[in-house]
């Protein structure tokens, strides 16, 4: 009898540890699925980490487009993150399109332009490298510091005249800009095409 009650503890104290090990297990899994975006930028060639634009950041940027000598109203804003610039963009007015890498931060953009209702800003997954820019009149990059000397020849060959390049955190290594806003971290460099 004695046996049998202790078969009965075995029992329970294996379906425990086997519920425990799943739970553990699963969770590791969901885990990994929700970090995977946010890792996955620094096995690329050039690291892109997800930094918010800081609120001084975007109204600097917000500045440069309204001293802009931009021949039209069509944005891109590379490396988007969550999406601050395309947004505070689209409302004033432009025609504002996002480029992120990192699908969650895709989707929480596109969210937070359709919560706000804001119908001229979109958002897409792409490879900056891989963009047609001859649509966009005014580009925004906010980048790492190496990145900016191959964007610099991607500009060079690809951008229409009358456009213009906004360099957040780090400028363009051999382009003189036109003018700059702001101090520290929140710099940005204007280049007129």
């Amino acid at each position: 009898m004695e046996n049998m009650g202790q078969e009965s503890t075995v029992r329970k104290s294996s379906k425990t540890g086997l519920l425990l090990a799943s739970l553990t297990g699963g969770a590791a899994i969901i885990l990994s699925a929700v970090c995977f975006p946010f890792v996955s930028p620094a096995l690329r060639r050039v690291v892109l980490p997800y930094v918010p634009a800081s609120t001084q950041q975007v109204e600097n940027v917000m500045k440069a487009l309204a001293k802009s000598h931009a021949g039209g109203r069509k944005l891109i804003d590379l490396g988007s993150g969550d999406g601050r610039i395309v947004l505070a963009a689209g409302q004033k007015g432009f025609q504002s399109h996002g480029v992120e890498l990192n699908t969650v931060l895709v989707l929480y953009s596109k969210l937070t332009a359709w919560r706000n209702r804001i119908t001229n800003a979109t958002f897409s997954r792409q490879d900056l490298f891989k963009v047609d820019y001859t649509k966009y009149n005014n580009i925004v990059i906010f980048g790492v510091e190496e990145m900016m000397p191959e964007l610099e020849q991607l500009f060079e060959r690809s951008l229409k005249s009358s456009s213009q390049v906004i360099a957040c955190r780090f400028p363009l290594p051999n382009w003189k800009p036109s003018h700059v806003i702001g101090e520290g971290i929140d710099t940005v460099w204007v280049y007129e095409v």
